[in-house]
């Protein structure tokens, strides 16, 4: 008891009969019954324990708090407070018993603590104080074990030794660990042997078998179990996949398939290309299969070479240098093959590289033919007479047969058909004489073609360089607009000249001056730098007496054979300031300094005269511009179409529309009345239908009437469409001629002159034939 209170704890007894867990001892005397509860007062007085998952009909008991104040006279209230209080545990507030309402759940929760204290009903005052215990849920195995993942994947190394670590898994059970072996769990392995095996205890998995090769076998599948209870039957048990995969370590070294490989290449195939691919096999893979080749013995080993292909491991064998089946059409290669990666742990398994032998065979291919040169360079001076030789080009067959070469020029590349070449032995000469000063390089093709197989053709180009020859004289570098005034003085220099060749010359140009004869007016003086100065020989010069001077100047050169020139250097006469500024010139000396005669300016001028007569004329053609006419062509035949519509008829129905309107339309004045509309002021009477109750009638006529007079566009022009009243009332009344024969002979025709001009042929038939019946 804790300040009087007492609580009554019976301990954990199986009642068989009803199932209790908990209650008194009924076989045993009510004093005997009192001393074993007294005995107990050394357990845990404020500790109830309640097992989990209760299945029975009532609510299951869980303890009874009784306190000394208690008379057991019914005045003692109980009251319990805390985790679940009045809704999961209910206490009868008479005698003090707790019962659990629910099933309870361990993992969900493991104890609940509650306030216990005994109250006066008559005050309602506490008899004690406030008490707390704790209800504590005892655990039973109804949670399996359970792994963090369904499937695991794990890897290892093949050819691994046994007991090498692979994976841990690891199993939790929800059960209680303090309590019993709900939670005690022992791994087993139920698929994977005897490849693998598990620590019970810890869920290690390790390997079994030593000597696991990954070329044998890959992949593995291992369950492995989980149960609780300590393995012991009735524990509950949980499973996993853990899918093993061995790793690949470089144990199998590269084999060739096959000792001896043949291969075999057109002797045309060009320096890096393709002869063929061999291949060794290795069971690794990833770096423990790459392979390394190598050419390393063979009579080919200077002209072929081998690389890896890193994608399929493949051994490339390709050309180095070009080969010849005319000189040699077979060759061997011996090539290795090694791993690149190798791992000393396996190396009593190599060796890790393998051999094999290659032999490539040359085949024969028709070449085309060979020139003994490429290019060709031939040098020519430019005096050599036509038909001359000039060089030779030579090619020949490289294949065994060695069949004829012929030879031609590309005429595209001589267009001018300055060369020829001999079709036989390759010598070229001469059509033309060449000239070096318009072309100093001609370049031209060769073709050498086999005359037994056309399509082998070879080209060669041939530059072919002119030599210069002196054959042009010097001349004036420029044109020089040379004047000397009125109040020269004698020694005056009045030009500097130079000359220029077009000739090639082999140290440099060297030019000399000189005058034809012996002038009176001017002088020369060669500087002998290739340039000369004109002086004045005399003063008093005057453009009244002479306006012009003409000076010829010779001009040779130094090479061989001499050349040389005369050109004439003009000289106007002209008035100048003091200073020696031109001030005016005659027309004459303007002229020929600017190099035009008087013929030539007026030639000129007649040109400019005709041209502005010719822009004149065109201005004028243009504004007189010819319109097109109405009628275009007699022959239209809709000139013969004449249209009779109204109610008269005749040839004035011809007059009703101008039949060119039809062919040019653009011409037709928009203002112009219509011809085929007679306006109302021609009709100086006009009736007024009788008829006034047929509004309808009246507003679809003048509708019609004036949808048509406002559009001048519809056909037919040439008629005139009458829109009125017909019948009784109307203008015309009745234009039935169903009852005329009965009435002809008392027919009277002398309204139809009222009705206006389009019925005046009409009136002038009937009111004729009516006075030619009377008069009968």
């Amino acid at each position: 008891p804790l300040e009087g209170l007492q609580w009554w704890l019976w301990f954990f007894v199986w009642n068989g009969s009803d199932g209790n867990l908990f209650g008194e001892f009924p076989s045993l005397p009510e004093k005997d019954r009192r001393i074993l509860h007294r005995s107990k007062r050394g357990w845990m007085w404020n500790q109830f324990f309640l097992l989990e998952e209760y299945a029975g009909p009532d609510f299951q008991y869980v303890g009874k708090l009784h306190s000394d104040q208690d008379r057991g006279d019914g005045t003692v209230k109980y009251i319990l407070n805390g985790d679940g209080a009045g809704s999961l545990f209910l206490i009868d507030e008479n005698s003090g018993d707790i019962h659990a309402t629910k099933r309870l759940d361990r993992e969900e929760k493991a104890y609940y603590t509650l306030r216990a204290q005994a109250v006066s009903k008559r005050t309602g005052r506490p008899l004690e104080p406030e008490s707390e215990f704790i209800i504590k849920i005892h655990d039973i195995n109804d949670n399996e074990p359970k792994f963090s993942k369904e499937t695991y994947v794990a890897s290892v190394p093949e050819m691994s030794d046994v007991g090498t670590f692979v994976l841990q898994v690891t199993a939790t059970d929800a059960d209680d660990e303090q309590y019993g072996n709900s939670a005690k769990l022992v791994y087993s392995i139920l698929q994977g042997q005897p490849y693998f095996s598990v620590e019970s205890e810890t869920g290690i998995i390790r390997t079994a078998l030593s000597n696991m090769n990954r070329e044998n076998r890959e992949k593995y599948q291992v369950v492995i179990q989980a149960k609780d209870m300590a393995g012991q039957m009735g524990g509950l048990s949980g499973t996993t996949t853990i899918n093993i995969t061995l790793t690949d370590v470089n144990d199998s070294p590269p084999r060739f398939p096959h000792s001896s490989y043949h291969l075999s290449v057109l002797e045309s195939a060009e320096i890096g290309s393709t002869v063929g691919r061999i291949k060794a096999n290795d069971a690794d893979i990833g770096e423990n299969a790459e392979i390394q080749y190598s050419i390393i013995d063979g009579d080919g080993q200077d002209v072929f070479s081998i690389s890896t292909d890193r994608i399929t491991q493949e051994g490339i064998i390709t050309i180095k240098k070009p080969l010849d089946y005319e000189s040699k059409r077979m060759y061997t290669l011996k090539v290795e093959a090694t791993n690149t990666h190798l791992d000393h742990r396996f190396l009593h398994l190599g060796p890790f590289k393998d051999s094999a032998t290659v032999k490539i065979t040359a085949q024969d291919v028709d070449e085309p033919p060979i020139f003994s040169r490429n290019p060709y360079i031939i040098e020519v001076h430019e005096d050599t007479a036509a038909g001359s030789f000039i060089g030779a080009v030579a090619a020949w067959d490289p294949d065994a047969a060695n069949h004829p070469v012929k030879y031609s020029i590309d005429r595209h590349t001589d267009l001018d058909r300055l060369f020829n070449i001999d079709s036989g032995n390759g010598s070229i000469s001469t059509l033309q004489s060449l000239d070096r000063e318009m072309s100093k390089w001609h370049n031209i093709s060769v073709v050498a073609t086999e005359i037994n197989n056309p399509r082998q053709t070879t080209r060669v180009p041939v530059f072919i360089k002119v030599l210069d020859v002196n054959d042009n004289a010097p001349e004036f570098a420029m044109f020089y607009e040379t004047f000397v005034c009125e109040n020269v003085k004698a020694g005056q220099l009045i030009q500097t000249i130079s000359a220029v060749d077009t000739d090639e010359p082999l140290v440099g140009h060297k030019f000399a001056f000189s005058l034809t004869t012996v002038n009176p007016n001017f002088t020369i003086l060669d500087n002998e730098d290739n340039t000369a100065r004109i002086f004045t020989k005399r003063s008093g010069f005057s453009r009244r007496e002479t306006s012009i001077y003409l000076l010829p100047v010779v001009i040779s050169d130094n090479d061989y054979p001499i050349q040389s020139s005369t050109s004439t250097l003009t000289i106007g006469v002209c008035a100048c300031d003091r200073d020696g500024n031109m001030k005016a010139c005659s027309a004459e000396a303007l002229l020929r300094s600017a190099g035009l005669s008087t013929g030539a300016l007026v030639a000129i001028l007649l040109c400019v005269i005709i041209l502005l007569m010719i822009v004149v004329l065109f201005a004028a053609l243009r504004r007189q511009k010819k319109k097109e006419p109405l009628i275009i062509s007699k022959e239209d035949v809709r000139d013969n179409v004449v249209s009779y519509n109204d109610e008269g008829g005749g040839e004035e129905d011809t007059q009703a529309f101008d039949i060119g309107t039809l062919r040019n339309p653009e011409v037709m004045d928009a203002n112009k009345l219509r011809r085929d509309i007679i306006p109302e002021m021609l009709f100086p009477f006009r009736r007024t239908s009788p008829i006034k109750d047929n509004a309808d009638v009246r507003d679809f006529i003048s509708s019609r009437l004036q949808d048509n007079d406002a559009d001048p566009t519809a056909p037919p022009y040439d008629s005139l469409a009458t829109y009125a009243y017909e019948g009784n009332g109307s203008l015309a009344e009745s234009l039935s001629s169903l009852e005329s024969a009965a009435t002809e002979g008392d027919q009277e025709y002398d309204y139809l002159s009222n009705w206006g001009p389009q019925f005046k042929k009409l009136a002038d038939m009937y009111i004729g034939k009516d006075t030619d019946t009377d008069i009968a």
